[in-house]
């Protein structure tokens, strides 16, 4: 409970600060269809890792498969799993993908040797996952643009 309202403070102080700014550029519409993208991110801020034993990796060649990243990241412990992202339509790799350690010390270890490391000609760049919350509602605080009335 202590996180979700840590991330409403954070996203109504960034909206506060964003409208100040916009006041007098935009109606009233616009600056609440300029809101998505601050509260997609805002979204992605309050998520917490879903545990240290499953990594995040972006800047994946196009050309890595299932098997060169289980080949890039099995000498430094047991993978549980590994997980790249396709786009649905193109059947293309997306660039990034998950692998999944049995250990947290394990995945520690191979996220501090292979973040900025190079694979296939892409420098990667390696953090915990987070956990993906589906279905859950998002918090839209209301702020006014009018100034406050005395």
């Amino acid at each position: 409970m202590h996180i979700l309202h840590f991330c409403v403070k954070q996203i109504v102080t960034r909206l506060k600060d964003r409208s100040r700014k916009m006041l007098p550029y935009v109606n009233r519409l616009r600056f609440v269809q300029s809101r998505a993208p601050l509260l997609q991110h805002m979204r992605f801020l309050c998520t917490q890792p879903a545990s240290n034993s499953k990594l995040f990796i972006a800047g994946l060649s196009w050309s890595v498969d299932d098997r060169s990243l289980l080949d890039a990241f099995s000498s430094f412990g047991d993978v549980t799993e590994v997980k790249i992202m396709y786009d649905k339509n193109s059947g293309r790799s997306r660039g990034f993908g998950f692998v999944h350690f049995s250990n947290e010390e394990d995945a520690k270890y191979a996220k501090n040797v292979m973040n900025g490391k190079v694979l296939l000609g892409r420098p990667l760049r390696i953090s915990y996952a987070l956990e993906r919350v589906r279905d859950a509602p998002i918090v839209v605080p209301r702020i006014s643009l009018s100034e406050p009335k005395n």
